[in-house]
């Protein structure tokens, strides 16, 4: 970066992922937070011209927005992390999520386009990416993706509805299983077909579980739930936001048996677990972690962090 500070424009400050990332970054010496002024922010020309003038912008818009703003800057060098889905798979874009890969943060420090992940993706990937790389589950199979979110993930829509008397305790969506999230969980996760992803929503501020059965029907072998937990902690090795709780580790279960959804909120951490039944073969991976943390505006300053050359962590929770 060209001066002492790192310049950052965040379009789309006021909304839930935008307000989260402003938190994170507000108290921050080594920053310098720019902003449009209340009657510009409708202003294509003046977003742009706002955009090209920081280090790195962040997008917390919907799709069309995005899209339109990147298509404003043309070749601006200007870093642009996108937390929308416009451009999730696109070519060009690096997929904002360090751990993916040992050689991700090199292709994250040598791109000027970032694509911010999903929250459902970043704990189905997390998940499913070692075990297919590690030939135990197969590239071409349709594993089964559950997932249970805080209401903060559907936006201010959903919050709202969530604020009124009356609302659903629980209720299962994308039943269509034509999810915006399935195109990143694929490409990620190194599948050659979509996974079946079944999301829901909870009467609940923040926090997911996502959930992986691995089934004899996805494996290329008989495997233990041993077997997939070396597998988890032997890629996350030494990844502070990416722990792997001990094989069958029961110390996080409240009561003893039941796994609460918001146990990470407010935290950029996602821990993994495994758990299974080797009379019966049965093995399951639960992700655990913060819908707006790690799974939204969590990833995004991690991001940040790299890109400034700063400790990953700074600014940024450790649960």
């Amino acid at each position: 970066m060209t001066s002492n500070k790192t310049k950052i424009f965040i379009d789309g400050q006021h909304g839930t992922t935008g307000l989260q990332i402003l938190d994170r970054l507000k108290d921050r010496a080594d920053i310098e937070l720019l902003e449009l002024p209340l009657a510009d922010r409708k202003d294509l020309g003046k977003r742009a011209e706002i955009a090209r003038a920081s280090d790195i912008t962040v997008l917390c818009l919907p799709d069309a927005a995005a899209k339109e703003l990147v298509a404003a800057m043309g070749d601006s060098d200007t870093v642009v992390i996108d937390a929308s889905t416009a451009h999730r798979v696109a070519d060009g874009w690096t997929y904002g999520f360090p751990e993916l890969a040992k050689d991700q943060r090199q292709k994250l420090l040598a791109s000027n386009r970032i694509s911010n992940p999903g929250c459902y993706p970043t704990g189905a990937i997390a998940l499913l990416r070692p075990l297919i790389d590690a030939g135990i589950v197969r590239a071409d199979s349709t594993p089964a993706v559950f997932g249970v979110s805080g209401y903060t993930g559907g936006g201010k829509e959903l919050i709202a509805v969530h604020e009124q008397p009356g609302v659903e305790p629980f209720g299962l969506y994308g039943l269509e299983l034509t999810h915006k999230h399935v195109p990143e969980m694929k490409k990620y996760s190194g599948l050659t077909h979509a996974p079946l992803f079944v999301p829901s929503v909870g009467h609940y501020a923040q926090g997911m579980l996502i959930t992986i059965p691995i089934t004899r029907d996805i494996t290329t072998k008989q495997v233990t739930a041993k077997d997939v937990h070396q597998v988890l902690s032997d890629y996350y090795a030494g990844e502070t936001f990416v722990p792997v709780r001990p094989l069958a580790d029961r110390a996080w279960l409240e009561r003893d048996r039941f796994l609460r959804a918001d146990r990470l909120v407010d935290t950029n951490t996602m821990e993994l677990a495994v758990y299974g039944n080797d009379a019966d073969g049965n093995v399951l991976a639960v992700a655990s972690l913060d819908n707006l943390g790690k799974g939204a505006s969590g990833a995004a300053v991690q991001c940040i962090n790299l890109k400034t050359g700063v400790d990953e962590t700074t600014g940024l929770a450790v649960g």
